[in-house]
Parts: C-alpha cells; structure tokens; sequence
C-alpha cells in the first residue's frame, strides 16, 4: 500500500530546502549506495546542479548485485556522471572482525577510496531518521568531511519517498529498506565473504517461494535464521517451514557452513549486538 501523500506545501518547502544546501555547495560527489536516499539525492542533485555533480557507487561482496543494477538503471535514465568502485573494505582486517562499530570502518574505506576520484564535496543520504539510531558510519562521515543534505534540511525517510515520487521516482519510492549483506551477520562473526553470498541467496530463494513483504536471513553463533514479516510468517505451515529449512541448509552446506536453521519475526537491526553486551575488546570498542 502506498504512503499517503504528503501535503504539497510542505513538500515544496523541503524540497526548496535542500535544493538551497545543495546549491551551497557548488560541486557534489554523491555516495550512493542504491537505497531510496542516496539514489533519491543523486537524483534532485542532478536536476539542480547538472553537470557539477557526480556519483560513486561501491561494489563489494557485502552489496547486493540488484543494487548495483539498480543504480546503474537509474543513472543511465537520468543521465548520471557514474564512477563504480571498490571501496576495498574486504582489505581491513578491522573491519573483517565484524565489531559493533564495523561500519565506521566501512564508511572510512568508502570515502577514503572516492576521495581521490574527486576534490568535490563528498554527501551521504543519511536522513533526519539516522540520527536517533547507533550510526558509527556517520563519524567516518564527520571524519572525511562528508556533509548529510537531506539532515541538514530536516528531511527524514517519509519525506525521502515523497520527494521520490514528486522527481517521477515513484518505482524508488516504494523501495524497502535493504542495508549491505553484512549487516545480517552477528556482531562478532567474522564477515566471511562466502557467507554473504550464501545469505544473499538464501533471502532471493526465500522472496521467490513465499514473495514476503521482508525478509532477512541472519547469521547468528546458534545458526541461520530466516526472519519474515509476522503475516508471512504466520501463514508458513510446516511442510512449507520443513522444505525451506532444509533447502537453506543444504545452500550453506555447499559453501563448508554447517549451521541449523530456524525462522523468527523480523527485527530491525536484530544481528546487531549492542555495545553494552560485548565483552570489552580492542576489537569491539566504539571509537
């Protein structure tokens, strides 16, 4: 079902907002990820600013290849300035160890590796939203220089998708949240990236037998488990549980994982183990 719509007054005054921070800012490099705030960003930046904006858009074993595609897509519409790289983070061992705070680490090798493409300011599409949730990725940002238009214009995620659909974005509008595949790994296991491919295609196998409204398959120390909406979760019967489960263990199993699997409802952020419950480490400490 489509969100309602938001009134026009305030939309246009949002949209002149950040049209306002993104004219301030002459020339833009935009980090998109592929997700609804950065690709709904690039796009405004481009109709604003045209040819003084560019795009750079990470790949990596922890990026789904439909993001990929889908910026790609977007950009070849829209006529984007696109530079795909590789953001290297796979090289960082900090980052391998999969600590609480992995995605400073994350976003240090992401705007460390497009800074020499570029001298242009560097933006995210973090929104208003971001700020009220443990994001170690904002201070890499604030470490790089990196600026956040969408926040600086108190724009949060409802008014992203209102904006999108206001651009003729409507197909990114409706676009579910879906962070990098390692965000589905349990804080402290190591990212493995044979493992990321085995989540990756455990969820598109998932999608395609019950087509849920979310799917997340994570990687815990007690095994796999396949979390779901609660009404696709409670519609599962138990040949259908029975039949997936072992399809998903035996998808793990050719790649050397042996690891039971289970089903729960989804929960935002669920593999994420908070500070407090971590023993202390040099490994595991915020920075």
């Amino acid at each position: 079902m489509n969100a309602p719509a938001m009134p026009t007054v305030a939309l246009t005054e949002r949209i002149g907002a950040v049209t306002k921070t993104l004219r301030g800012m002459n020339r833009l490099a935009v980090a998109v990820s592929g997700g609804v705030d950065s690709m709904t960003l690039a796009s405004l930046a481009h109709r604003v600013l045209a040819g003084e904006v560019s795009m750079f858009h990470a790949t990596s074993p922890a990026v789904p290849t439909e993001a990929t595609q889908r910026t790609r897509e977007l950009a070849h519409r829209e006529g984007w300035d696109l530079c795909v790289i590789d953001a290297r983070e796979f090289e960082s061992a900090d980052y391998m160890a999969n600590p609480v705070n992995r995605c400073f680490y994350c976003k240090t090798s992401l705007y460390g590796a497009i800074r020499p493409h570029t001298s242009a300011q560097i933006v995210s599409g973090a929104n208003l939203d971001d700020l009220g949730e443990y994001r170690p990725g904002l201070l890499a940002a604030k470490e790089h220089g990196v600026r956040h238009p969408w926040v600086e214009a108190r724009v949060d995620k409802k008014t992203v998708r209102a904006i999108a659909r206001h651009l003729g974005l409507a197909d990114l509008s409706e676009l579910p949240a879906s962070p990098c595949l390692s965000s589905r790994i349990e804080t402290g296991i190591g990212i493995d990236p044979a493992m990321l491919a085995c989540v990756h295609e455990t969820e598109r196998l998932v999608s395609a037998r019950l087509a849920p409204k979310t799917v997340r398959c994570r990687v815990r120390a007690m095994g796999a488990v396949i979390e779901l909406d609660e009404a696709c979760l409670i519609a599962l019967n138990g040949v259908q549980r029975d039949a997936l489960a072992n399809a998903v263990r035996e998808l793990f199993a050719r790649s050397g994982f042996d690891y039971s699997v289970s089903f729960a409802v989804y929960r935002v952020g669920s593999a994420f183990l908070h500070p407090i419950k971590l023993e202390k480490s040099s490994a595991t400490q915020q920075p």
